[in-house]
């Protein structure tokens, strides 16, 4: 890019070896502690529709070699202009994605559309940022499965109908499968694969 192309990208982290350091430990507690909300408080920055948590994450773990997925509501110039300036990423199929945001997840596309990894390499698939307006208020599910000592209960809106289900039958092909990361505001909070649910 051209410094006139780059003129108008909002700047990344701060500080980007200590926020992005800072930003990884959280989202491993996040799947560490599965169904625990995780304050990214270096997550400073909102671009267009994009939620700063969301923003952090990508800074965090999206790079060159992790070519990213944006449904219609995240696709959008500043999106792609700041994704491809401080990341250096590339936008793919969801098939064919490391990683899947999603700015409208009541339109998003059926889990198996995504990136499922295979008995070898089941690192190979998808992890999708889905972006929601709060992580109360939805319908209420248990979750059950390692790093849970007993049940946890998540109660998040907006959500398409069939989330749940299908998270299920993601859930029975582990080892492969898709993970989630859910953001919100300046939070995060995982569902790693291994994780069951019961509606």
């Amino acid at each position: 890019m051209s410094a006139m192309e780059t003129a108008g990208i909002e700047p990344g982290f701060r500080d980007p070896v200590f926020d992005s350091q800072h930003t990884f430990r959280c989202i491993l507690d996040a799947f560490g502690y599965v169904g625990r909300a995780q304050v990214l408080s270096r997550a400073n920055t909102r671009i267009g529709p994009l939620d700063p948590a969301t923003i952090a994450v990508c800074l965090t773990l999206t790079d060159f070699e992790t070519p990213i997925w944006l449904d219609p509501v995240a696709d959008s110039k500043p999106v792609r202009d700041f994704l491809a300036f401080h990341c250096g990423v590339t936008v793919t199929s969801a098939e064919a994605s490391s990683f899947a945001i999603v700015g409208n997840p009541a339109s998003m596309p059926r889990l198996d559309q995504f990136a499922l990894g295979t008995d070898l390499e089941p690192q190979c698939s998808t992890t999708l940022v889905i972006q929601v307006p709060a992580f109360d208020g939805g319908p209420l599910v248990r979750l059950r499965g390692p790093g849970i000592q007993s049940d946890i209960s998540l109660a998040i809106p907006s959500l398409p109908s069939w989330f749940w289900e299908d998270w299920q039958a993601n859930h029975e092909l582990y080892p492969i499968g898709v993970d989630v990361l859910f953001t919100c505001g300046s939070s995060v909070l995982a569902l790693p694969r291994s994780v069951s649910v019961e509606v």
